[in-house]
């Protein structure tokens, strides 16, 4: 079943890292992972001068990543935590990496804990699967083409879902699907009332999971929303994007920008 939600990030929305040097690429999972994996993805760069960078944008979901060009499988793999700001990668060396983008609210039954256990840090896959998980990074560090390195991720992954018995809180879970539906356009106590739940049950439920609150990941999924919208230029002005994406008005979406893009929305509105 396809998932309702899929983020736009930085490749779509800066023409500048369009270059030789750069190459950025998302690939679909198998259809039976569709639920879980939002994305593989491949990133490879060189070093080019400091004015070049590529802003990492929040999508409510968490990442493994893996330096292909790693010596050694031990510490070439780790989990990233859900941000709720931009980040800066600077291209200071060359490097090749690997992405699963997972879906927060199905990502404990692929990781086998909460997503608060990531927060604000980064986790080596070998503190996460143990040995199996450097055997598998191993296999991905050899592997010699792309269409191989995703079939090796699709084989884990599989084979991880099937031993897992692992599942995020069902309210957090439900409340992600509504979230979803509505593109992050509802207020925690809208969120709360379709839940069956309290807000401050909600609220608990959501830091105890995911290690960030309900409000946080509705102005998350709200703004990637957005994003979407306005990369396929579904609006005729920015006013009317604003007020479509549930903002109060022009000025409180273009505020948002700095924190969730890293850059002023006038720097998409030129691309």
């Amino acid at each position: 079943m396809t998932h309702p939600y899929h983020p736009v990030h930085s490749p779509n929305l800066q023409p500048e890292l369009h270059r030789p040097w750069y190459s950025c690429q998302e690939y679909p999972p198998s259809r039976h992972l569709e639920s879980h994996v939002a994305s593989y993805w491949t990133m490879h760069f060189q070093p080019v001068p400091d004015k070049q960078i590529h802003w990492i944008i929040p999508d409510g979901c968490i990442d493994i990543v893996i330096n292909l060009y790693s010596p050694s499988s031990r510490k070439a793999a780790h989990v990233t935590g859900l941000t709720t700001r931009s980040e800066v990668l600077h291209f200071s060396e060359a490097r090749s990496l690997f992405g699963i983008r997972l879906y927060s609210e199905a990502a404990r039954a692929i990781l086998k804990s909460p997503l608060s256990m990531f927060q604000g840090q980064r986790v080596f896959l070998e503190d996460v699967w143990g040995f199996e998980g450097l055997y598998w990074v191993e296999q991905l560090l050899t592997a010699e083409t792309t269409p191989d390195i995703l079939a090796i991720a699709d084989r884990q992954l599989s084979k991880v879902l099937a031993e897992s018995n692992a599942v995020a809180l069902p309210l957090v879970s439900q409340s992600m699907q509504i979230i979803y539906h509505n593109k992050g356009n509802l207020s925690v106590t809208d969120l709360a009332e379709q839940a069956h739940c309290s807000e401050r049950h909600l609220r608990r439920s959501f830091k105890q999971e995911l290690g960030l609150s309900p409000k946080e990941m509705l102005g998350i999924i709200r703004f990637q929303s957005t994003l979407k919208e306005f990369y396929k230029k579904n609006y005729s002005s920015l006013t009317d994007l604003a007020l479509l994406s549930g903002y109060y008005d022009q000025s409180h979406f273009t505020n948002s920008f700095p924190r969730y893009f890293g850059l002023p929305v006038r720097h998409l509105t030129r691309s």
